[in-house]
């Protein structure tokens, strides 16, 4: 039943293709690329030719740079057009910065840009490509809806012309014409089949233009990268800011306050030894069990921060402690070659223990599961339970302290990792964690 809808669909989908609105949008892009990749050939040429020829003199260099700068208008105009006709966000370029205030200045750190040398490449480029995809486009359609309507034309030819249809070719005193009525169905289906085949012509060939558009017109490689580095870099420090105020709160709240109270009440034990010993034990005896308090919390304190049992004995064993403290029954699978570096294990470390905390406080559910296994040059941990599921990536799994999902991505995010989460309403939840390995 789907696959019969599935095919449904499809077919209606090609038979709308020729009149949908992404199709005519698509035509307009090819038509209208021609006349702007003249405009952008023609004076992308004739000012690199000329800004050339006076390099000789001061004067190419002003030239060159209004060349670049006059290209990088362009690629304004396409990046435009492309969003606008072809539904494609091309991100802008870093704009160009000059070290110092002043022209020359200015017109080094053009003359020195890549992303400015991309933009005259393309308008260089782009012209034989946007005659092939204009006559491309232009051929297809006007002989795709020529033949398909020729039923309806057709007639012009004996009324107006003294001929009985259209002429195919003439050898001598043979023509042929399309003029018999099966002759007439088969130039239909012909324009039938052209008329269906051009909306995918249309879009292998605008592919391209997106491609292009985006390869030479957007932000480059490695530009990108830099600003996704200094996003994580940004995430990792304000991440570690947060751990901080997490510890000094901790501190100052618990071990801290314990430990001044513990302080006071040994000094009133002191008073009272000569005057009430009794009282005085008792207040040591209420002491003493203060003083275990104090120790469990910086115990729990110091294994929040880095517990020793994963420097030690590796993830396995780490994990198991983690779900040992688990509100339900966890089951760990940890299949590994090898250890990877110290940084991966505990960003894994940690996330399974916050993935846990969910677990423990929200999920409301009977038995969970952690596995961590290699594929390839990555880390997959894998963190699911049959809660009542509804987990987003805003929420707070692990209470007020928590940082949530999306914090939890954040941080995988600043290593090149990847957080996916599929927690269908009352079918549990899985959380995968995606890291790279590098043991």
């Amino acid at each position: 039943m789907d696959d019969g809808v599935r095919a449904g669909g499809g077919f209606r989908a090609v038979v709308r293709a020729p009149v949908a609105g992404r199709t005519w949008r698509e035509f307009g892009h090819l038509l209208i690329g021609l006349p702007l990749s003249v405009l952008y050939f023609s004076l992308a040429v004739t000012g690199l030719s000329l800004g050339a020829g006076l390099l000789v003199t001061f004067l190419g260099v002003p030239v060159l740079a209004g060349v670049l700068a006059m290209c990088r208008g362009f690629g304004h105009l396409e990046r435009a057009r492309v969003r606008g006709l072809l539904g494609a966000d091309v991100a802008e370029p870093a704009p160009i910065r000059a070290r110092k205030r002043g022209a020359m200045s200015a017109m080094g750190a053009l003359l020195q840009s890549g992303s400015a040398w991309r933009h005259v490449l393309y308008s260089l480029i782009h012209f034989p490509w946007a005659v092939f995809g204009f006559c491309m486009a232009l051929v297809f359609w006007t002989t795709g809806w020529s033949l398909l309507l020729y039923p309806v034309w057709f007639w012009v030819f004996p009324a107006y012309t003294d001929q009985p249809g259209l002429q195919l070719f003439q050898n001598g005193d043979y023509s042929f014409y399309l003029d018999s009525p099966a002759e007439i169905a088969l130039t239909f289906l012909v324009g039938l089949a052209f008329t269906l085949a051009t909306p995918w012509v249309f879009r292998a060939l605008t592919a391209v233009d997106r491609v292009v558009v985006g390869g030479l017109l957007g932000p480059s490689r490695l530009a990108s990268r830099v600003s996704e580095l200094e996003s994580d870099r940004g995430v990792v420090v304000d991440t570690a800011a947060a751990d901080l105020r997490r510890i000094e709160r901790d501190l100052h709240d618990g071990a801290q306050a314990r430990l001044a109270a513990l302080a006071m009440d040994l000094g009133l034990a002191k008073e009272k030894a000569t005057e009430d010993p009794v009282a005085a034990a008792r207040m040591v005896d209420e002491a003493h069990g203060e003083v275990k308090i104090a120790l469990q919390e910086l115990r729990d304190l110091a294994r929040g921060i880095h517990p020793a049992v994963l420097t030690d004995r590796g993830l396995d064993a780490a994990l198991s402690s983690v779900a040992a403290r688990c509100a339900v029954p966890v089951r760990v699978t940890v299949d590994l070659p090898a250890r990877p570096t110290a940084a991966i294990e505990g960003i894994a470390y940690f996330t399974v223990s916050e993935l846990l905390q969910n677990v423990s406080k929200h999920a409301r559910a009977r038995v969970a599961g952690v596995e961590v296994w290699k594929s390839g040059e990555r880390l997959l941990v894998q963190v699911s339970d049959d809660g009542r599921g509804g987990a987003a990536m805003d929420e707070r799994p692990s209470g007020a302290g928590g940082t949530g999902l999306a914090g939890l991505a954040e941080r995988l995010d600043a290593v090149d990792g990847i957080l996916v989460v599929d927690s269908p309403e009352g079918a549990g939840t899985t959380v995968t964690a995606e890291l790279p390995w590098r043991a």
